[in-house]
C-alpha cells in the first residue's frame, strides 16, 4: 500500500530535463507538492509548466557545485512548504570518455564535486529538516547507475562516484533510523533522455567494438522513483535496477 502523498513535499535535483523532469512530473501526478531545483531557470519553468495541470511546484534555480547555493535551496523549501518528506538526489554529470591517464584533475573533481559531495551536502539538509519535522522522518532517494556495479570503458570519474553513491546510500540509511528517515537508491540502464542519445548511434564496449545499445522509455524511471517515494517509511526500497531489457550488461563480452 502506497503512503498517502496528501501535503506531502518533494524536491528533486536535475529537474529541468531526462530522468529529473519525468520524475518530478510523475511525483506531481503522484500528489505531492514538488521543489525543482537545476542550473537552468528556464529548463524549470518548463518542467513546471508541463505540471502545472496536475500538480504545484516551486522552481528554486540551484548551483549543486556551491554549498550556499545548495543551502539556500532546502532553506527556500522550509520557508514555502515548512517541511520536506522526499528528496531525490538526481543531478549528475560525466567526464569526457578520455583514457583514464589522460582525465585532468579538474576533470574529476568536476564529477565529484557535482555527483557526490553535492549529494552528500543535500543529504546533511534533509536530515536536519527531516528529524525535527512533524511528523517526523522522510525519504532520500539517489540515482546511482548501472555504474555503480561495474564500470564502462573510459568513465573513471563517473564509475567511482556511482560507486561511492551506493556506500552513502548505506550509510545515510542507516544513520536515518533513529529518525525515521529511510534511505535507497534507484539505479538505472539506458533511459532515453537527452544525455543517452548518442547510445543508440554506438557506443564503446570492452572488447574495444563500438555499437548501438538499447534504451527503455524515461516514464519507466519515473514509475520506479514514484514508487519508492510512496512507501509507507516503515518499508524502503533499498535498491532499485531499472533498466533496458537487451542492454548488454549481464553476462560476459
Amino acid at each position: 500500500m502506497a503512503a498517502s502523498t496528501s501535503n506531502k513535499v518533494a524536491l528533486v535535483t536535475g529537474a529541468g530535463s531526462g530522468v529529473g523532469r519525468a520524475s518530478s512530473l510523475a511525483l506531481m501526478k503522484a500528489g505531492f507538492a514538488v521543489v525543482l531545483a537545476g542550473r537552468r531557470a528556464d529548463s524549470l519553468r518548463e518542467t513546471a509548466e508541463a505540471g502545472k495541470a496536475f500538480g504545484q511546484s516551486l522552481a528554486v534555480p540551484s548551483d549543486m557545485t556551491d554549498p550556499a547555493s545548495i543551502a539556500a535551496l532546502f532553506g527556500k523549501t522550509v520557508e514555502v512548504f515548512g517541511r520536506l518528506d522526499v528528496l531525490f538526489n538526481n543531478a549528475g554529470i560525466g567526464a569526457p570518455p578520455v583514457p583514464l591517464e589522460d582525465l585532468t584533475l579538474a576533470q574529476w573533481k568536476a564529477v565529484v564535486d557535482t555527483n557526490l559531495t553535492a549529494p552528500f551536502l543535500c543529504i546533511q539538509h534533509a536530515f536536519r529538516i527531516m528529524k525535527n519535522q512533524t511528523p517526523r522522518g522522510g525519504r532520500i532517494i539517489n540515482n546511482g547507475s548501472i555504474s555503480a556495479y561495474a564500470p564502462r570503458p573510459l568513465s573513471a570519474a563517473y564509475t567511482s562516484t556511482k560507486h561511492a553513491i551506493t556506500g552513502l546510500t548505506k550509510s545515510a540509511s542507516l544513520d536515518g533510523r533513529a529518525y525515521d528517515i529511510a534511505c535507497g537508491q534507484v539505479d538505472i540502464g539506458n533511459a532515453a533522455t537527452d544525455m543517452t542519445t548518442r547510445m543508440a548511434e554506438g557506443v564503446l564496449q570492452p572488447d574495444g567494438r563500438s555499437m548501438p545499445e538499447p534504451l527503455m522509455d524515461v516514464g519507466n524511471v519515473a514509475d520506479a522513483v514514484v514508487f519508492m517515494a510512496t512507501r509507507p517509511l516503515d518499508a524502503n526500497v533499498m535498491f532499485l535496477n531499472v533498466m533496458a531489457t537487451k542492454m548488454p550488461f549481464v553476462g560476459r563480452g
